[in-house]
């Protein structure tokens, strides 16, 4: 038997699509019947989503990032890890010491609030981590609110346009977690981690002159670890800044001169 995928509008709040109305709607969001209504139903996953994206359009609410059929397919997320989403807050089953770990296990899940689709990512679940707090009714639970997270989620590139996310964010941790151990963000400054920077530069163009192709990877490793703790003691991380200058040249058109790229104006 195929599996149904059902269209749901929550009037005044969102248009979503979920496999599981009672689940998705009633207990994880709290809506009883009469609160919400089924605009349509198919076995179709590529339709639906279409749909879901049209309708939310029409309807003037926000219009997810990524169709519900991309979402599905790729939500590779740990299934032992249990979210609880109702209208005001998402709340994970682990204390807060442990939430960062459980967080780094799921990356890529993502669940949907009243505010729109969150897709959990390495910069996300710096936020998350950042911002939970322990529930009052369970000291092993902990809990974000939706639209704080949504706020900050939306105000980030979409995964589409950093691809590189994923795969090197774990290195940036035990980059900073080895400079915490050290000392680095406690008595540095950025003053000190540039001058650095200027080091590993000339050592890395040194190496280009030599055509020392060992001396090169090991001077660009380097200067990236320095960036790295250079955007910590500037109150912000690698990941963010290069998601920005990502976003700013993403569509940038221009030609090579002279081996160089030269941005159009």
């Amino acid at each position: 038997m195929n599996k149904e995928y059902i269209l749901y509008h929550i009037p005044g709040k969102k248009i979503g699509v979920t496999n599981d109305l009672y689940n998705r709607v009633e207990c994880q969001q709290g809506y009883e019947v009469g609160e919400y209504e089924i605009l349509e139903s198919s076995e179709d996953i590529d339709y639906i989503s279409k749909r879901e994206l049209e309708l939310q359009k029409e309807y003037g609410y926000r219009v997810d990032m990524k169709p519900y059929s991309e979402l599905f397919n790729n939500n590779k997320f740990n299934k032992n890890m249990k979210i609880n989403v109702t209208e005001q807050t998402t709340t994970f089953p682990c204390p807060l010491n442990k939430l960062k770990g459980q967080l780094m296990d799921n990356q890529e899940m993502s669940w949907e609030t009243d505010h729109g689709t969150v897709i959990l990512g390495p910069a996300l679940t710096k936020w998350i981590v950042k911002n939970a707090v322990t529930s009052m009714y369970n000291n092993d639970r902990c809990y974000v609110y939706n639209k704080a997270m949504l706020k900050y989620f939306k105000s980030k590139p979409t995964p589409s346009q950093t691809p590189v996310e994923h795969e090197y964010v774990p290195m940036f941790d035990m980059i900073r977690e080895w400079a915490e151990q050290r000392g680095i963000y406690e008595s540095g400054d950025a003053k000190t981690q540039y001058v650095k920077l200027m080091e590993e530069a000339g050592e890395v163009g040194r190496a280009i002159l030599k055509d020392d192709d060992d001396e090169i990877m090991d001077g660009i490793g380097d200067m990236v670890v320095v960036l790295t703790n250079l955007a910590e003691l500037c109150g912000t991380t690698i990941e963010e800044c290069t998601e920005r200058a990502y976003a700013e040249i993403v569509n940038r058109q221009g030609k090579m001169v002279n081996g160089t790229f030269v941005k159009n104006n």
